[in-house]
């Protein structure tokens, strides 16, 4: 069942799904489906009833009943992909035999640790590092569902990548005991006891963010999607530039930021705003690579933005220890950024593929916000709270509340107690994904942490820079690109979230090692595994774009990789040099202003260099192009002679573009002339 399941209206905008890991779901009917909505609905209460009043058993009960309750259905909700005969009467919808008994014994294993038979939970708990048989089987038959249960949400990647950790805590020690990585071994009950019984695995921070935070944002989601929200933001957004020419490729952006603070997904986001903007970007004359390109951008900025980010950033204040109001901070600048680079982007296209204004509905922005604009109030609700000091969770909960009793303000969108049913379910079966990639992270942590494999990787990082050079600048240089270039490579494979919490354990330490303070190193890992969703070949969010406009899919991501390029460059710059934290928003005000300005130019260089335009000018040649891209470079290091250099590089750029467009004015003068 999605989110236009049980009663929804029926002008209601298309349902948008809260992930970025997520593969095609079975749409649910039937007694099925009330199985799968029913049981997410108990699990949306129980999440509601932990803000208030957590169990009395702690955390770890807590995460054993919500996994029990969670991960059964990932085997209901998602098709195996295996492809066999089925009977004509069987619809491929509809969860088969082996389904339901997948989802069952998934249930068994998962409540086994408060099986009254063998003592409970409190002797399960005792039995640490000390597991019986029965309790080594249990994990192994547990370890084999969260693989499949990941596999089916989001291919076979990220479990070939858990099944070779594995295969490293397992037979690590039949490494010569000379190389680095090389550990004395674990046999297979201490594996399954890191797994099953500790706080570093399948009930660890990944999980535990997974069950605490982000399924109260899909909630949140989902009840302000139902609400009628969406359909405001894309209406707003149209609304807004209705007048001018860069109208469609400004509508799709903005509509883009302001659908991510409903999604938080931006393959999703992508495919929602291109169903509604992609005619009017063809109207408009944008082709259709550089249409899909844009959206695909503006859909993962997204993930990017406050206030709802990615589910990744949840991981980085509970890692960092801090609120999730800081987070949202530190994000602030970039997003800035990010969108600066792709409005300039948008308004070069008018200017080089002759972008035409195209007719837009009547109603004024104004009108809009004036009828509508109580949709943002939730949202504002969020970081009052924040900021206030209540929890994140709490706060969640409270804006939820509010985006429902403000539905009763739009007819068409009452959340009456059958949609708010069909909200709550959506939103904890929109969570399903990253629950698996969660539970399967804790293979990955749990192995690292057993074999001390993640500061062994950070030193081989560190002293493969140094064996280079010795210059401290240079040797942290050299970290950051490696860095950067093995993020891209890991983020091609698997999720974003798997993405981040693998390079945390294996780039955060060499980065904190070469002195990056801990909010810049994580924030360098958090954007680099966001970027997998653009990057060629596997960019996502440029395929679901390519669907909907039709255009070429490769030639699609790499739009969407021009697009996005700031993105890239601009995180380098939180760790090469002190002033790079400002761009985090940590540090004094003249030195967060001066910074964020700089940046802002090193954004126009980028967009000078790949969109061969200079504003206010005209066309770039290959000299302008090359000296913007080079700016960008020198000045996004911020130390003041790389900025003066930058400055020097970026004006020079502009000159030779005046003079190019200067000669080719007066030639096509004289042509006309003669």
């Amino acid at each position: 069942m999605d989110a236009r399941g049980l009663g929804a209206a029926a002008d209601d905008p298309p349902a948008v799904h809260y992930d970025d890991e997520e593969r095609p779901a079975r749409t649910l009917r039937g007694p099925a489906g009330l199985v799968v909505a029913g049981v997410a609905f108990a699990v949306a209460l129980l999440v509601l009833w932990q803000v208030f009043r957590p169990l009395a058993q702690g955390s770890q009960f807590y995460l054993i009943v919500f996994l029990s309750g969670t991960l059964p259905l990932t085997f209901l909700a998602y098709r195996s992909g295996l492809s066999r005969p089925r009977p004509r009467w069987s619809s491929p919808d509809r969860p088969t035999v082996a389904d339901w008994i997948l989802s069952a014994v998934t249930l068994l294993v998962c409540l086994y640790p408060l099986n009254p038979l063998t003592g409970g939970y409190d002797a399960f708990l005792d039995r640490q590092g000390l597991l019986d048989t029965p309790d080594v089987i249990a994990g192994a038959i547990l370890l084999a569902l969260v693989v499949e249960a990941c596999r089916r949400t989001t291919g076979l990647a990220l479990p070939i990548v858990c099944l070779a950790f594995l295969a490293y805590g397992y037979y690590g020690g039949l490494l010569p005991q000379t190389w680095a990585v090389a550990h004395s071994g674990l046999d297979f009950a201490q594996i399954a006891d890191a797994l099953f019984n500790s706080g570093s695995g399948f009930y660890g921070t990944p999980l535990d963010v997974a069950a605490t935070y982000i399924v109260l944002f899909t909630i949140y989601g989902a009840v302000l999607d139902l609400s009628g929200a969406s359909r405001f933001f894309v209406d707003l957004s149209v609304a807004a530039f209705r007048k001018s020419r860069g109208a469609a490729g400004r509508t799709a952006v903005a509509a883009g930021f302001l659908l991510g603070t409903v999604s938080g997904s931006g393959t999703a986001t992508a495919v929602s705003v291109g169903a509604v903007t992609w005619p009017m970007l063809r109207r408009a004359g944008y082709p259709r690579e550089q249409a899909g390109g844009m959206l695909a951008a503006a859909g993962v900025g997204a993930i990017l933005s406050p206030p709802t980010l990615g589910a990744a950033a949840f991981i980085v204040a509970e890692y960092l220890h801090v609120s999730y109001l800081t987070v949202l901070g530190w994000a602030m600048i970039p997003t800035v950024l990010y969108y600066a680079g792709i409005l300039l982007a948008v308004e070069i296209d008018v200017r080089r593929f002759g972008v035409r204004a195209v007719d837009a509905p009547a109603t004024s922005a104004l009108r809009l916000l004036g009828r509508f604009g109580y949709h943002f109030s939730s949202l504002v609700l969020i970081v009052v709270l924040l900021a206030l000091g209540q929890s994140a969770t709490r706060a969640v909960v409270y804006a939820t509340a509010l985006a429902a009793a403000l539905s009763f303000l739009d007819r068409r969108a009452w959340l009456t107690p059958r949609r708010v049913f069909t909200a709550l379910s959506a939103g904890v079966r929109g969570v399903l994904p990253v629950v698996a990639v969660c539970t399967a992270a804790g293979i990955i942590t749990a192995t690292t942490t057993k074999t001390g494999l993640g500061a062994q990787l950070a030193s081989l990082l560190v002293s493969g820079a140094r064996a280079l050079t010795d210059d401290p600048a240079a040797v942290l240089a050299l970290t950051v690109l490696l860095a950067a270039v093995a993020l891209a490579l890991l983020g091609l494979a698997v999720p974003v979230t798997a993405s981040f919490i693998i390079g945390w354990v294996i780039i955060g330490p060499a980065l904190l090692q070469l002195g990056v303070p801990a909010p810049a190193a994580a924030m360098f890992v958090f954007y680099y595994s966001v970027l997998s969703e653009v990057t060629p070949p596997t960019a996502l969010a440029a395929v679901g774009a390519s669907a909907i406009t039709g255009g070429r899919t490769v030639p699609t991501m790499w739009q969407a990789l021009k697009y996005a390029l700031p993105a890239f460059l601009v995180p380098a710059a939180f760790v090469l040099t002190g002033p790079g934290e400002y761009l985090l928003a940590r540090g004094p005000v003249a030195g967060v202003a001066g910074a964020t300005a700089v940046a802002l130019l090193a954004v126009a260089g980028l967009a000078v260099a790949t969109g061969a335009w200079v504003p206010g000018i005209g066309p770039a040649g290959l000299p302008s192009r090359v000296l913007g891209g080079l700016a960008a470079l020198l000045l996004l290091y911020l130390a003041p002679p790389t900025i003066v250099a930058g400055l020097a590089a970026l004006a020079l750029a502009a000159g030779i573009a005046f003079v190019q467009h200067r000669r080719s004015g007066r030639r096509t003068i004289r042509e006309a002339v003669s």
